[in-house]
C-alpha cells in the first residue's frame, strides 16, 4: 500500500503498555483454537463468549495518540483509519449526511471497553457502545505468521472489516439486528450474524474501491492480500485447522468463499446496495 503521503487519524488512542486495569492477570494473544471462537467477534465479542458477567475493569490512565517517529506500527495503523475517514466521509456526503468517524483505541494484552473487557486473544472487534474499534497489533504476526496472511493490505482489511461494523451501526443495521436476534434459536442468530460479518466484508471491498480512486493507495497484489486475509479467517477455514472438522451451523461470519465473495463485490461495485447481505439465501 502507498500510505507515506496519507493523513494520519487523530482518533486514536494508544493504550499499549499502560495497566489494563484487570491486576493480577496476564493475557497473550492466544491461540488458533481461541481464534476460532474469539476472532472477528463482530458487534459484541463478549456476550458471544459469555463474559459480559464482571467483566468490567477500572479504566486505563489517559490514552494518547500515536505519532512518534520510531512507532511505525501505530503510525501505519493510524494513516489506515485516515484513509477509512476520508473514504466514508465522501460517501456520507453524497448521500446528504455526516459521517461520525470511531475512534481507534490500540492496546496490548487487555483492556476496558465499552464492551466489558476486552483481551488479545479476542482478536480485533468494533464495540457499539462506546463507538470504538478495539486492536491489539500483536494480532497482526498472528496474520502473517499462524493464519498465512501477511501484508500491509491484509492489516488494512482487518480495520477496513472493524469500520464496516460502525458503518451498520451508523445506518442502524446493528441494532436492527440485535433486536431481531433476540427472538430466535441459536442457529438462526448465527445465520444473522454471518449475514451481518459479510456485510462489513463487502463495506471493506467500498473502502479498498474508492481509496484507490481517490488516493491511488493500492499497489499490485494488494486485493490478493486481502482475499487471503478472508479466506484465512473464513469460519470453514478456522474450524478444518483447529478441529479437523466444519460444522456449518455453528458459523458466525461465513465461510472462507463467502467472505472472498463479498469483498470482492463490494471492490468490485463500489456501492452499497450491492452490499444487500440480508437478501436471498
Amino acid at each position: 500500500m502507498r500510505l507515506g503521503g496519507s493523513r494520519r487519524s487523530t482518533n486514536v488512542e494508544d493504550y499499549r503498555g499502560q495497566p489494563s486495569g484487570r491486576p493480577g492477570m496476564k493475557f497473550g494473544l492466544g491461540t488458533i483454537v481461541v481464534l476460532v471462537i474469539g476472532y472477528f467477534l463482530g458487534i459484541n465479542p463478549l456476550t458471544m463468549l459469555g463474559l459480559m458477567g464482571d467483566m468490567g475493569g477500572t479504566q486505563s490512565a489517559p490514552a494518547v495518540a500515536p505519532g512518534t517517529p520510531g512507532d511505525t506500527a501505530g503510525n501505519q495503523i493510524a494513516a489506515m483509519l485516515g484513509a477509512t475517514e476520508d473514504v466514508w466521509t465522501e460517501i456520507f456526503r453524497q448521500r446528504g449526511a455526516q459521517y461520525p468517524a470511531p475512534t481507534l483505541a490500540l492496546f496490548s494484552g487487555g483492556h476496558a471497553s465499552g464492551c466489558g473487557f476486552a483481551q488479545s486473544a479476542m482478536g480485533p472487534f468494533y464495540c457499539p457502545s462506546d463507538q470504538k474499534v478495539y486492536i491489539d497489533l500483536a494480532f497482526f504476526n498472528e496474520l502473517a505468521g499462524n493464519l498465512q496472511a501477511p501484508g500491509d493490505f491484509a492489516q488494512a482489511y482487518v480495520l477496513a472489516h472493524e469500520v464496516g461494523h460502525h458503518v451498520q451501526n451508523v445506518l442502524g443495521t446493528l441494532g436492527k439486528v440485535q433486536s431481531a436476534q433476540q427472538s430466535m434459536g441459536e442457529v438462526q442468530r448465527n445465520q444473522m450474524q454471518v449475514r451481518v460479518e459479510l456485510q462489513a466484508d463487502c463495506y471493506a471491498g467500498i473502502w479498498a474501491h474508492y481509496a484507490d480512486q481517490q488516493q491511488q493507495i493500492l499497489e499490485p497484489g494488494d486485493i490478493e492480500e486481502g482475499l487471503r486475509a478472508a479466506a484465512a479467517v473464513g469460519d470453514d477455514t478456522l474450524q478444518r485447522r483447529a478441529q479437523g472438522q466444519v460444522v456449518p451451523e455453528s458459523f458466525t461470519h461465513g465461510s472462507s468463499e463467502q467472505r472472498m465473495s463479498w469483498f470482492q463485490r463490494g471492490y468490485r461495485d463500489g456501492r452499497l446496495e450491492s452490499c444487500d447481505t440480508f437478501a436471498g439465501s
